[in-house]
């Protein structure tokens, strides 16, 4: 019977969750996804990892907090499975090493890209900070980070609370 109320629990948190989030969860994703097609595919796959999650939010955080954390990390993952298919990208390591062996337009297309990547790891700062998602909440809600893929299960952003 325990395991009937936990997922009607489940199943109430996620109805508010899609009720009270769905318009923004879709913003979101249409930050990390151009797309029509693929952005949709990214919004589910979000509502899907959020309806999973949502067994082991225990309200340590808020809600909302949990929801961007989860739908970030989906959509973090997103972005660092496409770039592991991209052949071209190169270590900075390799980088300083080739800087003898390529020529001016190849030196600045990398140079577009490594300030690019920039860029990425300031907007999603900034989303945290647009989100509300505060320094001590960040890492009260560290277990959302388990959710999304694999590459955040033991990161957090903020310090620990003492």
């Amino acid at each position: 019977m325990a395991d009937f109320t936990a997922q009607a629990r489940r199943d109430d948190l996620y109805a508010e969750v899609a009720q009270q989030y769905g318009s923004a969860l879709e913003r979101l994703a249409r930050g990390y996804e151009g797309d029509r097609d693929k952005r949709r595919d990214l919004v589910q796959e979000i509502h899907i990892l959020l309806w999973r999650s949502l067994d082991r939010f225990d309200g340590r955080c808020s809600l909302r907090t949990w929801v961007y954390r989860v739908a970030h990390n989906a959509a973090t993952s997103l972005v660092l499975r496409r770039r592991a298919r991209l052949p071209t990208l190169v270590g900075l390591d390799e980088v300083a090493e080739m800087s003898g062996t390529i020529d001016a337009e190849e030196r600045a297309n990398r140079q577009h890209a490594l300030a690019r990547a920039g860029v990425l790891l300031e907007f999603s700062a900034d989303l945290f900070e647009q989100v509300g998602v505060a320094g001590g909440e960040q890492d009260v809600c560290a277990g959302a980070d388990e959710v999304g893929g694999d590459f955040w299960q033991s990161r957090s952003l903020g310090p620990r609370r003492q």
